[in-house]
């Protein structure tokens, strides 16, 4: 356990640009920490550990204090005095809840690996990754945020088993938000709907078509222009369709309403990262409607999809109020300040990707919409429905990944018997044999220094040779 503290308070410490680097660090204090805690757990419970019983005795409550994350700032989380300073630990009671905590943070591991996965293909200041390195990037965030999923799957039924009073029946105090199961299982969610995109990006060319026009080393725009080939459009929307769903479901369950009296609030920047991730989502979707309808020749209602998914992001569209007059001049101000500023972030390591993917979705949108809108006043002029019974009509959602729990790390047994106490005199006289034997009799009762015929007994016990 202190080494596992000693390497997270390496990363909090650590600058931004810097932080990627004690990745490795925490892995191995995970891996070498978890089995223990895990054994404990079981030994408690009364649980065999790696097929051996293993009897422990409670003879205090165990405590742990612990700084929670995804709690909102308030006075019982954060220290009064130092303005912004971090956050307070809080004080838990249970190997349970040293269990949960422990996990969150390996689930948490993963999603930042993840994204820093993603960070390589998504900067435009390097040079443009090649279309394997950016599959096998995209593959790989992809299996993290799914044992993710797992992680928090497991970890909504021990929180659902947990009692909510303490061990004398008393009401338990403020406990933070990992402790509640519906936030687990909004945490689960949120995960899947991020593999979920994945999955399409891996295959969808048009994002890596904005970054490549975006880059300011990128000379390939002077030779050719860039190849977009087919996708599966219908098939990529209902898949964003579930994502979207997915992002719905972990949003209400991350709400204030959703949680107890006794649990701490969310913090409003995760519940906005979800609000966002369901915008994109379904964003996406409309795109691909959109594509689908371009390839069969329906450019007027491509658009119409097109200006759908602006909807979606609340991006200003076409004959909406938010559209017109000075209010869509300062849109295009802000839009494009946010735009920098993300960028920045990414080229210079920070916290990026708050947004969700809503600003980069929001370029590939306008990218199509400036193309098609040309195409269809130059050549086949078609008339542009309107969005709203579009959006309406969208299909349900396909999955494309299936949960699957995480499997708890035992503890070898060669170090399981090594941790074993030294047996009692009454344990040690049980397992030498049967009593009624004489010889083991002899063998058990005689004395160090004597002769092996003589037996202690008596105040010959007393004697010494």
């Amino acid at each position: 356990q202190a080494i596992l503290r000693s390497a997270l308070k390496a990363y909090a410490q650590a600058p931004n640009a810097q932080q990627a680097s004690c990745f490795t660090a925490i892995v191995s204090a995970l891996d070498n920490y978890i089995p223990y805690l895990f054994a404990l757990s079981s030994g408690l419970d009364g649980k065999p550990v790696s097929g051996e019983e293993v009897d422990l005795v409670l003879k205090q409550e165990v405590e742990c204090e612990w700084k929670s994350v995804l709690a909102a700032r308030n006075p019982v989380t954060w220290p009064k005095k130092g303005g912004k300073g971090k956050k307070g630990r809080v004080k838990l009671k249970g190997v349970d809840a040293e269990v949960v905590m422990v996990l969150t943070t390996l689930a948490t591991l993963h999603r930042l690996i993840a994204r820093e996965q993603l960070r390589g293909i998504f900067t435009t200041g390097n040079a443009f990754p090649e279309p394997d390195a950016r599959t096998k990037a995209v593959a790989g965030a992809m299996r993290g945020l799914l044992t993710a999923n797992g992680v928090h799957i497991y970890l909504s039924n021990i929180c659902a088993s947990m009692s909510p009073t303490g061990a004398g029946g008393e009401e338990r105090e403020m406990q933070p938000p990992e402790l509640s199961s519906g936030v687990q299982n909004g945490l689960a969610e949120l995960a899947m709907a991020e593999a979920t995109l994945l999955a399409v990006l891996k295959d969808d060319p048009y994002p890596a078509v904005v970054m490549q026009t975006r880059d300011q080393n990128d000379k390939e725009w002077m030779v050719k222009a860039p190849e977009i080939p087919k996708v599966r459009a219908h098939l990529f929307a209902r898949l964003c369709i579930a994502a979207g769903e997915h992002a719905g479901r972990a949003e209400a369950l991350l709400s204030p309403s959703h949680l107890g009296g006794n649990t701490m609030k969310v913090d409003e920047e995760i519940i906005n990262y979800s609000r966002n991730l369901r915008r994109t989502a379904r964003a996406k979707a409309g795109r691909f409607f959109g594509i689908d309808e371009e390839l069969g020749g329906e450019t007027g209602t491509a658009i119409a999809w097109l200006r759908g998914a602006k909807r979606e992001l609340e991006f200003g569209t076409v004959g909406s109020q938010d559209g017109k007059g000075w209010a869509k001049g300062w849109g295009k101000v802000k839009k494009g300040f946010e735009e920098k500023k993300e960028d920045r972030k990414i080229e210079k390591g920070g916290e990026w990707g708050t947004d969700a993917g809503r600003i980069e979705e929001g370029r590939v949108v306008e990218m199509l919409e400036k193309k098609w809108m040309k195409m269809n006043d130059t050549i086949n002029t078609q008339l542009i429905p309107p969005f709203e019974p579009l959006l309406a009509s969208m299909p349900s959602g396909r999955e494309i990944h299936s949960s699957t729990t995480y499997v708890a790390l035992e503890l070898d047994t060669d170090v399981l018997e090594r941790m074993r106490a030294p047996p009692d005199a009454d344990d040690a006289r049980a397992l030498a044999g049967d009593d009624d034997s004489s010889e083991d009799e002899a063998h058990v009762d005689s004395l160090p220094g004597t002769f092996p015929s003589r037996v202690a007994s008596g105040s010959a016990a007393n004697e010494y040779y």
